[in-house]
């Protein structure tokens, strides 16, 4: 019975690890996202929309957020590249996805 217990512990707290790490890495990017557009692009926090999600890409860009901007149709998709800056990956409008190069 004790290794069942033991085993059910680790199994949790690596469970917690990872929950906690995505939830950081959602967190820290978010953040970072807004600040950029609050503070380089002179949005207000109110006019700002934004959700954390993992993008399913290779490296930095798995940790990505969509923007939508109030009176803007388009939705803009930021990431966090390995120097820790913000970087427009794309955005959508009228359905079109447009890839920044």
């Amino acid at each position: 019975m004790k290794k069942i217990y033991k085993i059910s512990l680790v199994l949790l707290i690596l469970l917690s690890i990872i929950f906690g790490y995505i939830q950081f890495k959602f967190n820290s990017t978010n953040k970072a996202v807004m600040d950029y557009l609050i503070d380089s692009e002179g949005l207000s926090k109110d006019s700002l929309i934004t959700e954390p999600f993992m993008a399913n890409l290779s490296g930095s860009k798995n940790w990505m957020v969509s923007v939508k901007i109030e009176g803007d149709s388009k939705t803009y998709y930021y990431y966090l590249n390995r120097e820790n800056k913000v970087v427009l990956e794309s955005y959508v409008e009228n359905g079109v996805e447009k890839v920044m190069d």
